[in-house]
């Protein structure tokens, strides 16, 4: 697992998941995504099954956020590993980052109402 040094951490935005695990998942971060960090909201390409930031618009699944990464990772140039939060838990907006094409509070909200539809609430502040 290919880890990128970051001063952000996991608790900068998740508040609660379940127990055991319950809410994290691994999954393969698509070649090509860069240098992520924890926080970011991924959507899950259909035809692969890798994940990607995020995105405003599409038809590949990548316009739909399913989940968000609790590791960073760098997959600028082949795919990583990595652990993400998948459902059953409560995030804090402020430590969330989006895609490049998530740029306005109205993209914010669709994506954070399509977490909601994954189990994961994305609440303001703390």
């Amino acid at each position: 697992m290919a880890l990128l040094e970051t001063a952000a951490v996991a608790s900068d935005w998740l508040k609660y998941e379940a127990g055991s695990y319950f809410s994290r998942d691994t999954a393969i971060i698509a070649s090509g995504a860069g240098k992520l960090k924890t926080g970011t909201v991924l959507a899950q390409v259909t035809a692969t099954g890798k994940y990607v930031p995020v995105a405003a618009a599409g038809s590949d699944g990548s316009q739909t956020a399913t989940a968000v990464l609790f590791t960073g990772v760098d997959a600028t140039s082949a795919d990583a590993k990595a652990v993400i939060v998948s459902r059953h838990a409560i995030v804090s907006h402020n430590g969330l980052t989006y895609g490049p094409t998530i740029t306005d509070a109205a993209k914010r909200a669709a994506a954070n109402g399509q977490l909601k539809a994954a189990g994961i609430l994305v609440r303001e502040g703390a």
